[in-house]
């Protein structure tokens, strides 16, 4: 029994003021992303308002905070206003997500055959350099030709876009795993994809994690780009019929809304990291 009670945290105040400590250390790292979100949006609204300030610009065209406020949420429209936004912030994201997940995918992939086969890489590095370097706006009507105009032009160009940075990314995050466990794990027997998967991946997580949340706004605006120049569809078609329709109200609206929706995603994809780094690498922290 004795041995019982001094195990018991509601008996040991030192434990129960480690396992308290340790919720409030959980619950911070949680809040973390949450003031983040808080203070990039503030930051945003005072410099959009600073902005219009300054250059003074009509307000037939340039809409304020509480123009973008009024739109959406008062009036008698505002229901059809934030249904209009909504429809095509829906098949944005769509666009976003598949080439996000596509582009992250095949980087961590390319990433491990760069890392374990270095002949691949010096073959093939050079050529995506010269890609990389050719404006996607160039490269737009050409990807359109090859796969058409559906979900799989738009998945081909917003992956790109997250492609690239994250294969740098995650080639550095792969080398940087440690030698003398690489070591011990060939010495056990290992091979060079078992020294991928138990050594170099675990210690690739946090650059893994640090692609995913650059790589969030450049899916979004490579999804706009395809609905812009490809599909048709989308807020980014949407914004496109805006400025020649004069509906600046819709257009402004939609940048705020796709603003706070990048912002959510990046502090979304903060949070989990924090949560998998507390988990599984305490000394890796991300720095937000």
């Amino acid at each position: 029994m004795s041995a019982i009670t001094a195990t018991d945290p509601a008996a040991d105040p030192a434990a129960a003021g480690a396992s308290g400590g340790r919720v409030l250390r959980g619950a911070g790292r949680l809040l973390r992303p949450l003031g983040n979100l808080v203070t990039t949006m503030a930051a945003v609204i005072v410099l959009w308002i600073i902005f219009l300030q300054v250059y003074n610009l009509d307000p037939l065209v340039a809409k304020s905070p509480a123009d973008v406020w009024r739109y959406l949420f008062e009036g008698a429209q505002a229901g059809d206003h934030r249904s209009l936004v909504a429809s095509g912030l829906g098949r944005t994201l769509l666009d976003a997500g598949v080439g996000f997940a596509a582009g992250l995918v095949a980087a961590v992939a390319v990433s491990l055959v760069f890392v374990l086969a270095r002949s691949v890489e010096q073959a093939l590095l050079p050529m995506a350099v010269v890609i990389r370097s050719v404006p996607l706006v160039a490269m737009t009507p050409l990807i359109t030709l090859v796969f058409g105009r559906g979900l799989l032009a738009t998945t081909v160009i917003s992956g790109l876009i997250v492609f690239f940075p994250a294969l740098v990314t995650m080639s550095f995050g792969l080398r940087s795993a440690s030698r003398q466990a690489a070591d011990l794990c060939r010495a056990y027997g290992g091979g060079d994809w078992m020294v991928a998967r138990k050594v170099m991946l675990p210690s690739a997580v946090p650059a893994f994690f640090a692609s995913a949340r650059v790589g969030v706004p450049g899916a979004l605006i490579g999804a706009m780009l395809a609905e812009w120049l490809s599909t048709g569809q989308g807020l980014g078609y949407a914004m496109l019929k805006d400025s020649s329709t004069f509906d600046y109200d819709h257009l402004w609206a939609s940048v705020a809304v796709l603003t706070a929706v990048s912002a959510l995603c990046y502090n979304v994809i903060l949070a989990v990291e924090t949560l998998a780094l507390a988990r599984f690498a305490p000394a890796s922290r991300p720095n937000g």
